[in-house]
């Protein structure tokens, strides 16, 4: 029996009331915060901070985050090679697996969504790993568990597992048979076939099946054949400013640009959520918040800074296309530089342009985290666009 991509597979976790992500979806501005788990974070600076890629540091971070309210933590995947995107700081070296690593935290959060970037077309990835070992996530997670399911854009990372990049849109073809054939797995009572043009199974089977219908799925994207994909199968899409890191431009782009992927969605008869990534930095006054900004930029570590430029333009990505190598220096998507109201506004003011999300970076994670907590989020709470969470 042939499995046919095109037909829906298993119901989204936001049609089950009582799961995690249902739950998460209640709240008018969805609070995440985007792990560092890799070395120099997002920021090609030398200034000091805490900031590290190591597990214990970013279990304290998750905990923390689940304490304030936050909704959800993200890690990223990539492979680089030895010095990283370069620098004296060895920019991005060190990097510890997301999926293990949200796996992890699982056993030591209680309400937080766990995110994990995974290269679905890298080296031995099959379609029935991913339905097992994401179920056991899902389970070891009591549903909590979720997959940003990406392509890989750089072409030196398929270097590394002995392939070449395909060509941008026929790896979303692939990602859109991969991921239906994973759906059908989790689906599935009985054994199914599948002859594709990209992968075969022979009488294939996965139990455990998750406990709401399938993991989270979220995929980041900013191309047509990626929001075709996303628009098919993703409960959230990982967005990214089609104007660059100035925020007064990406609110200014960004309505247009969410609403055509919601309204592609619809035609399958999907809700999707949009997340965007604001890099904070954040001060009791405008004038301090600068200062600690015009630190990290006159601390820059321009090798690596013009390196990290470097690796996305030797890529194809298509959502990144806007964004200056200076604007690497901070990193993130969307720079938000100044006190708590203007900080606030700011992330009210893009939730409004259509990102239903907001995944959040700091330079100094543990510091930025704890004052963004007791300065920011209040301001949040008084504006409604966040819920008192249980």
């Amino acid at each position: 029996m042939n499995l046919d991509t095109r037909i829906p597979g298993p119901r989204s976790p936001a049609d089950f009331a009582d799961s995690p992500l249902a739950r998460v979806l209640r709240q008018p501005m969805i609070l995440g915060l985007f792990l560092p788990t890799q070395s120099g974070g997002w920021s090609a600076s030398a200034a000091p901070r805490s900031t590290s890629w190591e597990f214990d540091y970013n279990a304290a971070l998750a905990l923390r985050a689940e304490e304030l309210g936050f909704d959800l933590v993200f890690g990223l995947s990539e492979w680089v090679r030895a010095g990283g995107y370069g620098g004296k700081i060895r920019f991005r070296e060190d990097s510890i697996d997301p999926f293990i690593t949200v796996t992890a935290l699982a056993a030591l959060t209680r309400r937080l969504l766990l995110l994990s970037t995974i290269h679905i077309l890298y080296g031995p990835w099959h379609p029935m790993h991913l339905a097992r070992f994401a179920a056991t996530a899902d389970h070891i997670s009591k549903g909590r568990f979720g997959i940003n399911v990406v392509t890989g854009f750089s072409p030196a990372e398929p270097l590394m597992f002995g392939m070449r990049r395909q060509e941008h849109d026929l790896r979303y073809e692939m990602a859109d048979e991969f991921m239906s054939i994973t759906s059908r797995l989790w689906q599935s009572e009985h054994n199914f076939s599948h002859d594709g043009r990209f992968w075969c199974l022979e009488n294939a089977f996965v139990r455990p099946k998750p406990r709401y219908g399938r993991p989270i799925l979220v995929s980041a994207t900013g191309s047509p054949a990626g929001f075709s994909y996303a628009a098919r199968h993703s409960d959230l899409a990982f967005i990214t400013s089609p104007a660059g890191a100035n925020v007064a431009r990406a609110i200014e782009a960004l309505p247009a640009h969410t609403a055509k992927l919601k309204a592609q969605a619809r035609t399958f008869g999907r809700e999707i959520r949009t997340i965007i990534n604001p890099m904070i930095v954040c001060r009791s006054t405008e004038a301090e918040a600068t200062e600690y900004y015009e630190e990290i930029i006159r601390l820059a570590d321009m090798g690596a800074a013009v390196g990290y430029a470097n690796h996305f333009k030797s890529g194809d990505s298509k959502a990144w296309t806007n964004h200056v190598p200076r604007e690497r220096i901070l990193g993130g998507n969307v720079h938000l530089i100044g006190d708590p109201q203007q900080v606030a506004d700011w992330l009210i003011a893009l939730n409004k342009a259509g990102c239903d999300g907001m995944q959040i970076s700091f330079y100094d994670f543990r510091e930025d985290l704890e004052f963004f907590g007791k300065s920011v989020l209040p301001l949040l709470q008084q504006a409604g666009v966040r819920l008192p969470v249980n």
